[in-house]
C-alpha cells in the first residue's frame, strides 16, 4: 500500500530530515514508529499525506497504493494531493478543533465541503463515527467543554468520517494522561482491526511493548531497524 524508495529530505540551512529511507507498508497494517524528536518521523509522516516531498537531487519517491487508485509523488498534481488525503484520516497531538463548532460540527464540515452527501446522511454517519469513538452523548459540547480525551475522540472521529485506507497518528496521546492515552489506544486498535492501516508516531512505550505491531525506529533522519 505504501513504499519509500531512497527518500531524503534536507531542509533549508541543510538540516538533514530523512537519509536514504526505504520502507513497505502493507493494507491493514499496525506500524509505530519511534524515535527521538528531531529524528524524522514527523517528516515521514508528512511524505505520505504528501504535504512534504522527497529532495529531487536523491531521486526519492514515495508511492501510495490504494488499489483503485495509485498516487506518485514524482508526478502527482495538487489536485491529486487533494484527492489523496481525502482517503487519509491524520490525527495530531494538539487535536486542532475548531473552538466555535460543536463537536458534531466539527466531524461533519469535512464531508460538507468535500461531498455531496444529503443532511440525512452526513447525519447519520456523524452520529455512527461519534458512538463508534464513545463521544455521542457529547455531540452538541463545544470543544472547550470536553476533556483532553474526549477532544482526541472526537479529532479521531473526524478522522475517520471519510472511512479512510490508513488512519495516521503523529504523538496523538502526547498531551493525555495515562488512562485516556490507553483508551485512545485501544480505539485505535479497533479502527485497525476493521482493516485500516494504521501507523503511529509515539515516544510511550506502553504501547509498543508486547504488541504484535511492526515497530520501525527513526535515528537522525535514518530508518534505523525495525522490530518485528
Amino acid at each position: 500500500m505504501l513504499t519509500f524508495l531512497h527518500v531524503s529530505k534536507t531542509y533549508p540551512g541543510g538540516n538533514t530530515a530523512l537519509s536514504n529511507v526505504n520502507l513497505k507498508i502493507s493494507k491493514g497494517e499496525f506500524v509505530f514508529l519511534t524515535g527521538a524528536s528531531g529524528a524524522g518521523k514527523t517528516t515521514l509522516l508528512k511524505m505520505i499525506y504528501m504535504d512534504e516531498f522527497p529532495d529531487k537531487k536523491s531521486n526519492g519517491q514515495v508511492l501510495v497504493d490504494f488499489g483503485e487508485e495509485h498516487f506518485d509523488s514524482k508526478k502527482i498534481s495538487l489536485r491529486r494531493v487533494q484527492a489523496l488525503r481525502r482517503k487519509i484520516g491524520i490525527v495530531f497531538q494538539d487535536f486542532k478543533l475548531l473552538s466555535d463548532r460543536t463537536v458534531f460540527e466539527n466531524v461533519a464540515l469535512s464531508l460538507l465541503v468535500s461531498t455531496d452527501y444529503p443532511q440525512a446522511e452526513i447525519k447519520k454517519r456523524v452520529l455512527e463515527t461519534l458512538g463508534a469513538v464513545g463521544i455521542l452523548q457529547k455531540k452538541n459540547s463545544l470543544p472547550a467543554e470536553l476533556s483532553g480525551g474526549e477532544q482526541q475522540r472526537a479529532a479521531i472521529a473526524r478522522a475517520m468520517i471519510h472511512s479512510p485506507y490508513l488512519l495516521i497518528a503523529d504523538e496523538p496521546t502526547g498531551n493525555l494522561d495515562p488512562e485516556n492515552a490507553s483508551e485512545v489506544f485501544k480505539i485505535f486498535q479497533k479502527i485497525n482491526a476493521g482493516g485500516t492501516a494504521v501507523i503511529m508516531a509515539t515516544h510511550n512505550p506502553m504501547f509498543y511493548r508486547d504488541t504484535p505491531y511492526r515497530h520501525l525506529i527513526m535515528n537522525q533522519g535514518i530508518l534505523q531497524r525495525e522490530i518485528l
